[in-house]
């Protein structure tokens, strides 16, 4: 695989007007998904359509049917395998995939099924990688899956807490696949990240909580706030980047 010979920012968009603000900003890749408040979800038919018809920049697509754990059913399998086929029918550059056992480990037999699905799409392998018992193992069969990186906190709570984690693992995939650090990734965290990790691709999310209209007070648990990616936010992360 070609290794990226400069740092790459990815913005994890949780709508179109996310992903184009992204865009605007300057970063390098969109993983596509919704409900970042439950660790992300797959968009829309909608959005994604949209999404490949006005983004110029590499379109990844997250393909998770829910929040909670990465441990799924089979009918979960079969709707995420639909959703990457209809990425490939759509143009999508990649998808966002990760499933587990119940004992921790991948589950190579359903991963093997998306990579399948995904045909010449790029792959990248989600946080998932952060709930295995054995990181190790666990990305050696990633590799093998033909994953082209590994989205990582160094299974802490965030990027920076897990960058000794994230540097094992940079120096145990080198030259077969990336390892991109995500978990609180912002302006401020940036460099520290990438000097104490050594990856070389990073992922955030650069949201900011938009008021939103309301012409009444809402009762609760409809708030008229709500998240969205900023340009300007990108911009900085775009210029914290190593060189």
């Amino acid at each position: 695989m070609s290794l990226p010979e400069r740092a790459l920012l990815e913005i994890a968009a949780n709508s179109l007007e996310s992903a184009l603000a992204a865009q605007e900003g300057g970063a390098d890749r969109i993983e596509l998904c919704e409900n970042l408040g439950e660790g992300g979800c797959t968009p829309s038919y909608g959005t994604l359509a949209l999404a490949r018809d006005r983004l110029r920049i590499p379109l990844y697509v997250l393909i998770r049917p829910r929040g909670g754990d990465f441990v799924y059913s089979p009918t979960e399998w079969e709707v995420m395998q639909r959703d990457i086929e209809l990425c490939v029918q759509l143009g999508c550059d990649g998808v966002v995939i990760g499933g587990l056992t119940a004992q921790g480990q991948v589950d190579w037999d359903g991963c093997s099924r998306l990579v399948a699905a995904a045909g010449g799409l790029g792959v990248t392998f989600h946080r998932a990688y952060d709930c295995v018992v054995d990181p190790g193992t666990a990305l050696e069969q990633i590799v093998g899956l033909g994953c082209e990186r590994i989205l990582t906190s160094g299974a802490h709570d965030d990027a920076l807490q897990g960058a000794a984690a994230i540097a094992h693992s940079v120096a145990r995939a080198r030259g077969r696949l990336s390892i991109m650090a995500g978990a609180g990734v912002t302006p401020q965290t940036l460099p520290a990240i990438a000097s104490r990790s050594g990856a070389h691709e990073f992922h955030a999310s650069a949201k900011t909580l938009m008021p939103g209209i309301s012409p009444a007070s809402a009762p609760q648990g409809l708030s008229p706030a709500y998240w969205r990616s900023s340009a300007a936010l990108v911009r900085q992360l775009r210029a914290s980047l190593p060189a």
